[in-house]
């Protein structure tokens, strides 16, 4: 179980103390989202724009479970808790932290919801995505970090100490 696996909601932080994290403890960085758009070679808003959300999502599956990293640190994408079996194929890997940010925080750094690759259904809003993710990334989580407040080293720090 040599990998830590970060999920939690867009903007909360996870690719940005992934970097960090990795770095402070000698692993490699993985990040789910960039691995679709290279299978891809475009961006995510234009996967889903151009072939829907269900072909992102079935995409999206396939990388998370076909993952195959050790020694390493993974920052999923927000929609990763959607998917049962990859998220077991994940947790068989190593420990899941859930970088837990209040709406109102999520809110105030996600103004480019529109191009960031966010899968959404039609009439979703960010609180509706929030309200149904929140209970699936605590379900899932080994570590609940409540990080709003924190910088990223102190994030690092605590993620290190709860593990």
């Amino acid at each position: 179980m040599s990998n830590i696996i970060l999920v939690g909601m867009p903007a909360c932080g996870k690719s940005t103390v992934g970097v960090i994290l990795a770095k402070t403890v000698g692993k490699n960085f993985i990040d789910t989202d960039l691995l679709i758009q290279e299978k891809e070679g475009a961006l995510l808003q234009e996967i889903i724009n151009e072939k829907g959300n269900d072909y992102f999502k079935n995409l999206e599956e396939a990388i998370l479970s076909n993952l195959q990293a050790q020694n390493a640190v993974i920052s999923t994408g927000g929609s990763a808790v959607y998917y049962e079996e990859a998220m077991e194929h994940l947790r068989k890997s190593g420990k899941i932290i859930y970088l837990k940010l209040p709406l109102s925080v999520i809110e105030s750094r996600l103004d480019n919801i529109g191009t960031r690759g966010i899968t959404m259904a039609k009439g979703d809003t960010l609180e509706s995505l929030y309200q149904r993710r929140a209970a699936l990334y605590e379900k899932e989580a080994d570590v609940v970090l409540e990080s709003e407040g924190m910088t990223v080293e102190e994030t690092v720090e605590e993620i290190l100490r709860q593990l």
